[in-house]
């Protein structure tokens, strides 16, 4: 009987008994390889079942020669290089929510340690000292905490907090205030956050938009004495500015559980007495893991017997040969969403979706949908989303989820119209698929365009006037950035227009800044698709 081969890369098996003990399943422990001893030894396996010290790289992949899954015991997929693993055809699972309650009791621990100086108290007194004195805390009630991210996570670090009889506030544009409201959180804008708040914690993924989100202009905004903790990913709060807002004291008090760096264990951070830190402790409870472990079995076991595919990131859980007629309108509907969360300001509210044409009357379009959800949403939840959990979670925020067949077109046989609604505006963009691969927004809020969603784009709202675009290539002249193509969709001369520029670099936030304030320029988004 051929047995599948899973390389497990950690102890811990409990919660694996089904799994370990399955007769077409053969299961190999080597806990926390190398990258150069996994590159030797991954060629003879079928399956990668891996937690966040084991990084998945493009060379640990070229070295494989079976590997059909990479399966990771956990929520975060950012050790894992997602865009090749689909390239090379191998699917990519997580099991996303899994940690929710142990990463909140983690939040509310350290809060309170920080708050009342718990850790640095301990090592006074077994050191031999009676300081009282010096270690005088803060009380939590009547305190004010800032959230930075309303989903799982965050939801129910607030809702515990309350009961501490905290007034809990919330940065969150793709929560809906009646959602908030039911759990007895305000929501405010992001400045509004940052200011108000005496203790900010976060809950958002790391991502480009949210790498150094917290970072020293951004603390010198908040209240003097602030207190920061950082349960969700390293690389959010620029370590090195917080360093020099703890030194000031500015900033009077910060918990870690997460770092840049991983793993690490010297830092200036770590010298300082009122910061508090944990080694990634987050998920780390024998009840997160036990469950983890369980659902872990079950996708393995599923996808190699089975054939069924549960919680990809990569893939949606569908037949091959469906996928197959898919792929190119998930791809089209991903870069659709990535776009549209740019453009758009306020609380979803809806996002309503048009399959126009006969290719859509025989398909799932409820894969499709969710493929835009996911990369709609996945900028701004703490959670890694996938195609079985975007819709889910689209709904738990209180967004409705629309979708609709036509059987016909006017200018297109087949085309996708994406309207979506938010507190302040409405956004509309129609898309199409031509030969399979080539990719076109054809329409934006009614006006024509030609716009291929693909690389490094600048998008301008703006008066449709001369001189806009002369100015604006003399600051990316300026600062040696090359345009590639530019298209204007406008309806009438000299009224409100969309102007796409594929640039060939990346785009600082001071040279976006710089943009916005050119004449006639009402706002400016960089997209990197």
């Amino acid at each position: 009987m051929k047995k599948y081969k899973v390389l497990m890369t950690y102890k811990n098996t409990e919660g694996l008994e089904k799994l370990l003990h399955h007769p077409e399943i053969q299961v190999d422990i080597k806990p926390k390889p190398t990258q150069e001893e996994l590159a030797n030894i991954v060629k003879d396996y079928d399956c990668l079942l891996i937690r966040s010290e084991v990084k998945v790289t493009k060379e640990v992949i070229d070295a494989s020669e079976k590997l059909k899954l990479v399966c990771r015991a956990g929520t975060g997929v950012d050790n894992v290089d997602l865009q090749y693993a689909t390239k090379k055809g191998v699917i990519v699972m997580n099991v996303p929510g899994g940690n929710t309650i142990s990463a909140c009791e983690h939040t509310i621990g350290l809060i309170l340690a920080m708050m009342r100086n718990i850790p640095q108290a301990y090592v006074s007194l077994k050191s031999g000292k009676w300081e009282r004195e010096k270690f005088t805390g803060n009380e939590l009630q009547g305190k004010t905490l800032g959230l930075i991210g309303l989903g799982r996570i965050g939801s129910e670090v607030a809702k515990r907090m309350k009961a501490f009889d905290m007034k809990v506030i919330a940065y969150d544009p793709y929560v809906s205030e009646e959602y908030a409201k039911q759990i007895g959180v305000e929501l405010k804008s992001f400045e509004e956050v940052i200011k108000e708040a005496d203790i900010i914690s976060l809950h958002v993924p790391k991502t480009e938009e949210t790498k150094n989100l917290i970072n020293k202009d951004v603390m010198m905004k908040m209240k003097d004495g602030v207190c920061i903790v950082n349960c969700a990913r390293g690389g959010i709060v620029n370590e090195n500015d917080l360093y020099e807002m703890l030194k000031s004291k500015k900033v009077a008090a910060a918990a870690l559980d997460v770092f840049e760096n991983e793993p690490i264990t010297s830092s200036p951070l770590f010298e300082l007495d009122n910061v508090i830190v944990t080694p990634h402790l987050g998920a780390s409870t024998e009840e997160a893991q036990i469950k983890i472990a369980k659902e872990v079995a079950d996708m393995i076991i599923d996808f190699f017997i089975n054939g069924i595919i549960r919680n990809a990131v990569n893939i949606p859980s569908i037949d091959k040969e469906t996928y197959n007629k898919l792929a190119p309108y998930i791809t089209l509907l991903e870069k659709v969403g990535v776009l549209q969360s740019k453009l758009l300001e306020g609380a979803v509210k809806e996002i309503y979706i048009q399959y126009i044409g006969p290719v859509f009357q025989q398909l799932n379009t409820y894969i499709l949908t969710s493929a835009y959800v996911r990369r709609f949403l996945s900028n701004f939840v703490d959670i890694s989303l996938n195609y079985v959990n975007a819709q889910v979670v689209a709904k738990e925020r209180g967004i409705l989820v629309k979708e609709t067949k036509i059987a016909e077109g006017k200018e297109y046989k087949e085309y996708i119209n994406v309207i979506v609604k938010t507190t302040k505006q409405e956004n509309s963009i129609s898309a199409v698929v031509i030969n399979n691969n080539d990719y076109r927004i054809v329409e934006i809020n009614g006006m024509d365009c030609d716009v291929e969603p693909e690389g490094k784009i600048i998008i301008l709202s703006n008066i449709d006037k001369p001189g806009i675009i002369g100015k604006i290539g003399t600051i990316l002249g300026d600062n040696n950035i090359n345009i590639g193509k530019m298209f204007v969709a406008r309806r009438t001369v000299g009224g409100d227009a969309f102007t796409f520029i594929n640039i060939d670099n990346d785009l600082t936030c001071e040279l976006i800044e710089k943009i916005k304030q050119v004449s006639g320029v009402k706002e400016a988004k960089f997209v990197n698709l």
